[in-house]
């Protein structure tokens, strides 16, 4: 069966006619989303649901740009972890991670610009934590990136991220 050259460009047209091109909204496009299923249709009873990542796509053209879309994927799957409010004048650890995003989200790599060398189980739960939350946003302007942010935590264990902090008192 043979097809016209004029219709396939057609049909070819008529299909990326109906790709949206509209970024979607800067908290829906830059954040990912956590949704509870169940592993399998068939799955034990008692089974635990999983948390599944629906991974979004950065619009990102910059690391610093980026270091929101990462700080907002952060925060949204930790979100009991976060310091609500003004940060107390003083804070039990303040440290400068430095993160590799390859092109598909995956977390490549890890540096300390500053560690917080006195406070090791903060060192370990920052690292565990940026791990936990791959994949993150896809640089796709960029295919891949290296962001920097500063973690303020608290000695509760809470923290924010300086990218979003709501300031200290």
């Amino acid at each position: 069966m043979k097809y016209h050259p004029t219709a396939i460009l057609s049909a070819a047209a008529a299909l990326l006619a109906s790709c949206s091109s509209t970024p979607l909204a800067p908290d829906t496009a830059l954040r990912s989303v956590i949704e509870p299923q169940v592993a399998g249709a068939g799955a034990a009873p008692g089974a635990q649901p999983q948390t599944v990542h629906v991974q979004r796509t950065s619009a990102a053209a910059n690391p610093r740009a980026y270091r929101a879309d990462a700080a907002q994927h952060i925060y949204t799957l930790n979100e009991t972890r976060i310091w609500k409010g003004r940060l107390p004048p003083m804070l039990y650890a303040v440290g400068v991670l430095q993160v590799e995003v390859d092109g598909r989200g995956n977390v490549r790599s890890m540096s300390w610009m500053r560690a917080p060398k006195h406070a090791p189980e903060v060192i370990a739960e920052i690292e565990k934590t940026v791990r936990a939350a791959a994949p993150f946003p896809v640089p796709a302007r960029m295919g891949k990136v290296v962001y920097t942010d500063t973690w303020l935590w608290h000695k509760s264990g809470r923290f924010q991220l300086d990218t979003l902090t709501e300031g200290q008192e």
